[in-house]
């Protein structure tokens, strides 16, 4: 009995222990961390800055791990394990003190200027990194060396800092290979030109999964039989665009990346190479951007086997061949998953296929090929096109879409800057809607096909440059998302259709150097334009035009001309008839009713004198209800 009163006074006594230990007040970060964080803002902010305003010395202040930015390990250690700065608009000079953060795994000073100071070399110092990032924060300078002492690191972004010529540079990347757990690295921006031997380096990360080395001036790699065995097949995204690279680097992702989901090789000096068929082996392949690279020839049969593959960018090359051969090949396997096909500003010949069996297809560029004979009527079931992208990656404007261009832009935006001819617009929070059609500088004949007035959400419609016949289409009207409208440089003839005049929102518009005639319809949209937008049609008349038209035209028979127009149009003559009718019937089928049917009459009569009676009765007690006032 005893020995039972003992145990359970010593099992009450754990209990209490426990108890206290558990509900004891946070302790809070250590000392030496929190003075470490105080150092490191009085460099950053200074004594009178408005930034960083929780970190402070006053007592209710105390805890850094309630500072904003800084994260700890637990309540009971107080040590600093993450430090989140970015985009704070810190500036100045970073204190040596932060080494004694000897926890901290994650660090993010991206977005903020540090007027192009170099990296600290004690950065190297802070052992226990997983996560570093400094992008876009104006250091300057060389590349510490000292970072290949961050053994344990897993994410490294140094990108975006080298705006300035030469500013943010490496002389040698003989660090890199130390960083052995390494799975993200980007350098965009980042002076490579002087190391030969980058890929070496790279090939030497085996957990690597994303590489982006955009715009760093790497030169061409070279390939021996050791950086072929030594090349690491966890890369899943590589983007080596805008570099001065050569066909040498096929060699490199022949075969032994068969993993890769996204790989851009855009902006490239390829010399006349074709594209290699070993690509169709990367079957995982989902985005492939060779935009822009001198290739020539067609695309490889082997692309067939790339059935998952979403975008495609082949522009701005001297790729030849037939249209029908190009979607032949990627309708074998990739009909329900491509997304967006550009194959503009190439040598493309032959007429333009029935491309609805591309069930996801949203982005379609053709524009300055050799493609002749007629739009397909089908392009009317093309509903999913959509044609503004929110990520371009270029120091110059990038062509899309025939004349439009969208302006230079570094990362993903809510809003887009779309110069369409020389008129810039902007799109916010309807980018991902806007939806537009270009087939422009091509050969295409025969009519503009009315099924196109089924695409209501269309935004801009550019088919000039081409040799295209017929009228446009009455309905046109219907599109009443229409920004902009280019038809210029055609054949087309007839009046211009009045629904184009209740279009409100188009502020573009180009019919010039067309066959049309008649008077322009009176709209204010249409009128708001300048006679360019209208010159090289000789028999068209009306303002904006100098260009008076004769007095028949505005007499009697304008009206007739207007009627046939809106034969087809949103308002039909068919229209009015309906509605006269509809009054019609409707006002005589209930007074014809009353008038010759002497019991409805009655009963009619009757039921609104009950009605009447009653509310009247309904008034008379809610009113006696009510408490008298004076």
């Amino acid at each position: 009995m005893v020995e039972a009163r003992c145990c359970f006074k010593l099992l009450y006594a754990i209990l209490v222990v426990v108890l206290l230990h558990m509900s004891s007040p946070c302790i809070g970060c250590s000392e030496r961390d929190r003075q470490a964080l105080l150092a490191l803002k009085q460099g950053l902010v200074g004594d009178d800055g408005d930034r960083l305003l929780s970190w402070g010395r006053e007592a209710q202040n105390k805890n850094c791990c309630q500072w904003e930015g800084v994260y700890c390990s637990s309540n009971q250690t107080g040590h600093v394990v993450k430090l989140d700065l970015g985009d704070q608009s810190l500036q100045g000079k970073i204190s040596p003190k932060l080494v004694h953060l000897q926890h901290l795994e994650y660090l993010n000073l991206s977005f903020n200027n540090f007027g192009w100071s170099k990296i600290p070399d004690f950065i190297g110092s802070l052992s226990n990194l997983i996560y570093l990032n400094l992008s876009r924060a104006n250091f300057g300078g060389q590349i510490p060396n000292q970072l290949g002492n961050l053994t344990h690191l897993q994410y490294l972004d140094l990108s975006f800092n080298g705006y300035q010529e030469n500013s943010f540079h490496a002389k040698n990347l003989n660090w890199l290979p130390n960083l052995s757990g390494l799975k993200h690295l980007d350098l965009s921006y980042t002076n490579l030109s002087d190391i030969v031997g980058w890929l070496e380096a790279v090939n030497m990360l085996p957990k690597l999964t994303n590489l982006i080395l955009w715009r760093c001036k790497l030169p061409p790699p070279i390939i021996s039989s050791v950086s072929l065995m030594n090349s690491s097949n966890s890369l899943v995204h590589v983007d080596l665009g805008l570099n001065n690279l050569n066909s040498s680097i096929f060699q490199w992702l022949s075969g032994t990346h068969t993993n890769l989901v996204y790989l851009d090789l855009s902006y490239n000096n390829f010399n006349g190479s074709s594209i290699p068929a070993s690509f169709g082996n990367m079957s995982s392949l989902a985005h492939l951007s060779l935009y822009d690279s001198q290739l020539e020839g067609g695309i490889p049969n082997s692309f067939a086997k790339l059935c998952r593959l979403r975008e495609l960018d082949l522009g701005v090359n001297s790729l030849s061949g037939q249209l029908s051969d190009f979607v032949e090949t990627l309708s074998k396997c990739a009909q329900k998953t491509l997304e967006s096909l550009d194959i503009s500003f190439n040598n493309i010949s032959g007429s333009l296929p029935d491309l609805t069996n591309f069930l996801s297809l949203k982005h379609l560029l053709l524009q300055d090929n050799n493609l002749s004979g007629r739009i397909p009527k089908s392009i009317g079931q093309m509903s999913k096109l959509e044609t503004i992208e929110r990520k371009f990656k270029s120091n110059y404007p990038t062509f899309i879409y025939g004349s439009a261009r969208i302006s230079y832009t570094l990362d993903y935006e809510e809003e887009a800057s779309l110069t369409w001819k020389g008129v810039r617009s902007k799109y916010k929070s309807t980018l991902g809607l806007v939806k537009s059609i270009d087939l422009s500088s091509n050969k295409l004949t025969g009519e503009i096909p009315s099924e196109i007035t089924n695409l209501v959400g269309l935004v801009s419609l550019n088919l000039s440059r081409n040799q295209l016949t017929g009228q446009i289409p009455p309905r046109i009207g219907m599109l009443q998302e229409l920004d902009s409208l280019d038809l210029s440089r055609n054949q087309i003839n007839g009046r211009i259709p009045n629904s184009l005049s209740r279009i409100d929102r188009i502020s573009y518009l180009d019919l010039s150097e067309n066959n049309l005639s008649g008077k322009i319809p009176i709209g204010t949209q249409l009128q708001s334009f300048g006679p360019s937008s209208y010159g090289g049609n000789p028999l068209l008349c009306g303002l904006p035009l100098l260009r008076t038209c004769a007095e028949e035209e505005k007499g009697p028979g304008q009206t007739v001309l207007v009627n046939q127009d809106n034969k087809d149009g949103l308002i039909s003559q068919g229209f009015y008839i309906s509605l006269g009718l509809g009054f019609a019937v409707g006002f005589w089928g209930v007074f014809g009713t009353l008038l010759f049917n002497r019991s409805y009459r009655y009963t009619y009569f009757n039921f609104w004198t009950c009605f009447t009676d009653w509310l009247y009765v309904k008034a008379e007690i809610i009113r006696q209800r009510m408490p008298n006032t004076r």
